[in-house]
C-alpha cells in the first residue's frame, strides 16, 4: 500500500485484501523498538510460509518500498503496489476526525506528502494499481480503481 495518512489505506485493505492476505503494519506495534526491522522479519516469515501479505503503511518513497519488493523477489512472488491517490484536503479532514494516537500530527502528514513519490513498475513491482476518490466526504466517498 502507498498513500498519505488518512488516504483510506486501512479501509481499502479491510474491504479488499484482509480476507486473503496477512495484514502487516508498523501501527500494530506502536511501542516496539526497531519497528521497520520487525516488519521486514514478519513479512519475510509470512512469505516463507506461503502466505500472501499486504503491508499497510504509507510507503511514501521508493526507498521505503525497496526492501519490501526485495523480500517478495527473494520469496519468488510478484510484488503489487496499490496507491491510494487521495487529495490532501480529504486526508486532512479524515485525520482531523481521528482521536488520540490515531491522529497524525500535521507536520507528519505534510512531511509524508513531501516525500511521496508514486510507485512504478520500474521499482520492481509486477503491477501498480491506483485508487482515486471520485467524490468528497460530504457527498459520500466512492473510490475507483484505475490501472
Amino acid at each position: 500500500m502507498v498513500g498519505l495518512q488518512g488516504s483510506g489505506k486501512s479501509s481499502w485493505v479491510a474491504a479488499h485484501l484482509a480476507g486473503t492476505h496477512a495484514v502487516v503494519s508498523k501501527d500494530h506495534w506502536p511501542n516496539a523498538r526497531r519497528r521497520e526491522a520487525r516488519q521486514r522479519r514478519v513479512v519475510a516469515e509470512l512469505l516463507a510460509g506461503g502466505r500472501s501479505v499486504v503491508v499497510d503503511n504509507t510507503n511514501a518513497a521508493a526507498e521505503d518500498r525497496a526492501p519490501l519488493v526485495a523480500l517478495a523477489r527473494q520469496a519468488g512472488v510478484p510484488a503489487r503496489a496499490v496507491w491510494l491517490d487521495t487529495p490532501l484536503e480529504l486526508c486532512l479532514e479524515r485525520n482531523a476526525r481521528r482521536e488520540g494516537r490515531a491522529r497524525v500530527p500535521l507536520a507528519g502528514l505534510y512531511g509524508t506528502r513531501g516525500r511521496l513519490v508514486p510507485p512504478s513498475t520500474d521499482e520492481g513491482f509486477a503491477r501498480v494499481d491506483v485508487v482515486r476518490s471520485r467524490s468528497g466526504p460530504s457527498a459520500g466517498e466512492s473510490p475507483s480503481l484505475t490501472m
